[in-house]
């Protein structure tokens, strides 16, 4: 069979293939524990059911505008306004499937064939295949420190007459990092000088710990006029647990917004009228769900890391956000596939390899479940790999014994 250069050169995405075997896992009775997962475990708000279970009652379900609902629309621009001081025209957003959707559709719109996009490592595993998928040059940058914070100096010493867009998404998937202000400042600048596109992933950034804020990112901006080449990306899915609903958003110049509103017009239309109207529900409702929320996930973050440091070989750095860490078990295997895939099979312990997200030696662990299967789960990681651990363990009535070394 003939395939397409760009559908040979484009992997699987490795956490939605986890989350599969992990499904197909617990369908046949087995006591997995995702520690990989990529969605908070909270029920999505009332406000948003009830949106929803209102328009499903009025047998009302149609196509919707290729840029999103007005009522959506009304909501972002409040919500922009809200977190960003800038108060966008209806114009200057588009409404779509999912944040991913967002970032594909500018992705479109402002690269061409082997233009290059830069983006720190670690970084989100669908980044390269997204890039790819547009014809352009994915072009990782790695902290000279070996850390998760990047510089400005990292990423001036990759760009190059080929540059078109930087990506920064903070805080960070996989390993949890919020940037500081300054790098914030400093990449806004930089991109302004340079004249590059600046994709703001911000699909995480209500979801930090430590009583810190949202850094926004247009505060640095010197160009607001409709020839900026700020897009910041975000959506419903993490902070109002909404993963399902698929519903994302973009906020740019009116060209820009334009164009990727064209582009979506032809591969999918518009957005879900149902879906749509339930995040409506969420921006608009009550929001303390996401105060709520963010100090769960805040005290799991902090169980996780107690749990973690009682190993001997982790290096950890603590995240400030996200629901995600991203600790170092070189120590024990280099080679973190074969680790992943060696802490599946014994002891049905899932998390995500971390050469997926541009570092090798690490395992992206996400404490977004519950508290019992986050220390279970760290449990029969330790079990597996400490040789003080005691010889025997038990998952449920079946007991284990370790015949490795």
């Amino acid at each position: 069979m003939s395939l397409s250069l760009i559908a040979q050169s484009i992997g699987e995405s490795a956490t939605l293939k986890l989350n599969e075997i992990a499904s197909i896992l617990r369908a046949k009775g087995d006591p997995v524990i995702h520690l990989g997962g990529g969605e908070p475990k909270g029920k999505a708000p009332m406000d948003a059911i009830l949106a929803a279970s209102a328009m499903l009652n009025s047998g009302e379900v149609r196509y919707t505008p290729p840029d999103g609902t007005p009522a959506l629309k009304k909501a972002i621009i409040r919500y922009t306004d809200e977190f960003y001081g800038w108060r966008p025209a209806p114009e200057n957003v588009m409404a779509s499937g999912g944040a991913k959707q967002a970032i594909m559709s500018a992705l479109h719109a402002i690269i061409n064939p082997q233009e290059e996009v830069i983006y720190p490592a670690p970084y989100w595993v669908s980044y390269p295949e997204m890039v790819k998928l547009v014809g352009g040059v994915p072009v990782p940058v790695h902290p000279e420190d070996g850390g998760f914070i990047p510089r400005i100096q990292d990423i001036e010493q990759v760009t190059g007459s080929y540059t078109r867009a930087v990506i920064i998404n903070s805080p960070n998937n996989p390993s949890g990092a919020v940037y500081p202000a300054e790098f914030i400042a400093d990449v806004v600048d930089f991109c302004e000088r340079r004249s590059l596109w600046l994709i703001m992933d911000d699909i995480y950034h209500r979801l930090i710990f430590d009583g810190r804020e949202p850094v926004n990112c247009y505060q640095f901006t010197k160009d607001r006029s409709n020839n900026s080449k700020l897009i910041i990306i975000n959506g419903v899915s993490k902070q109002y647990a909404m993963t399902g609903f698929r519903i994302g958003w973009a906020v740019g110049n009116t060209k820009v917004i334009e164009a990727m509103t064209n582009i979506q017009g032809h591969e999918t239309s518009g957005p879900s009228a149902l879906l749509q109207h339930a995040a409506v529900g969420a921006i608009n409702g009550i929001q303390s769900i996401v105060k709520n929320m963010r100090l769960t996930l805040e005290n799991n973050r902090n169980i996780l890391m107690e749990q973690l440091r009682s190993f001997d070989g982790v290096i950890i750095d603590e995240p400030g956000g996200t629901f995600y860490s991203f600790p170092d078990f070189s120590h024990y295997n280099k080679d973190s596939v074969a680790l992943s895939k060696f802490l599946l099979e014994k002891v049905q312990v899932v998390t995500v390899p971390g050469i997926e997200f541009g570092m090798e030696g690490h395992l992206r662990i996400s404490y977004c479940g519950s508290i019992k299967d986050i220390t279970e789960g760290i449990e029969r990681m330790k079990w597996a790999l400490d040789p003080n651990s005691p010889n025997e363990l038990y998952i449920g009535e079946r007991k284990l014994v370790r015949d490795w070394t």
